[in-house]
């Protein structure tokens, strides 16, 4: 645990000593990457900003629940436990919404057997393809996304349905 703890440490030491030695002005050079990072936040944040808004709207609307409906069967028929069909169609839009349900998922089924091990493999398996894709594209010049969203829904869709069939030979 103690390495763990100062590998960090170790590294900005040896960062500064390297730099001295070589005679690059630190305190400058941080500020002018501090400057970039902050150009850079300011650039992508009406797109991050947009995503969350998107999100809460996708849920208030009920077209969440709408999608919750339409996809159950096709995801049961596939092997894939209704019980996370929040999970799934959560994934693709929040992160933090997704770590929330599958903390709940944990809390009522265990951490082991079949819904926890295919919860974990779904959330480990898939990406927020919407917010990946508002900070991608908000500085990328091509700004048609239609079809990078649509490939990377499939691989979700396919991960998951694969994901869930190991995790029945597993368990």
């Amino acid at each position: 645990m103690i390495v763990i703890n100062s590998i960090l440490p170790v590294f900005v030491i040896f960062t500064f000593i390297y730099s001295l030695v070589k005679k690059v002005p630190v305190y400058e050079v941080f500020t002018q990457g501090v400057k970039s990072a902050l150009s850079l936040i300011y650039s992508i944040f009406p797109a991050i900003l947009s995503v969350l808004l998107m999100s809460e709207l996708f849920r208030l609307s009920g077209v969440y629940d709408f999608l919750l409906k339409l996809l159950s069967p096709v995801f049961s028929f596939l092997g894939v436990p209704s019980e996370l069909m929040e999970l799934i169609i959560l994934k693709p839009f929040s992160g933090s919404g997704s770590l929330a349900l599958l903390d709940e998922v944990y809390k009522t089924y265990g951490t082991s057997g079949y819904i926890p091990l295919c919860a974990s493999c779904i959330f480990g398996s898939s990406e927020t393809t919407f917010y990946v894709t508002a900070v991608y594209y908000a500085k990328c010049k091509n700004k048609n996304a239609v079809k990078g969203i649509i490939i990377s829904l499939t691989a979700t869709f396919i991960t998951t349905c694969l994901a869930c069939l190991v995790c029945r030979f597993l368990v």
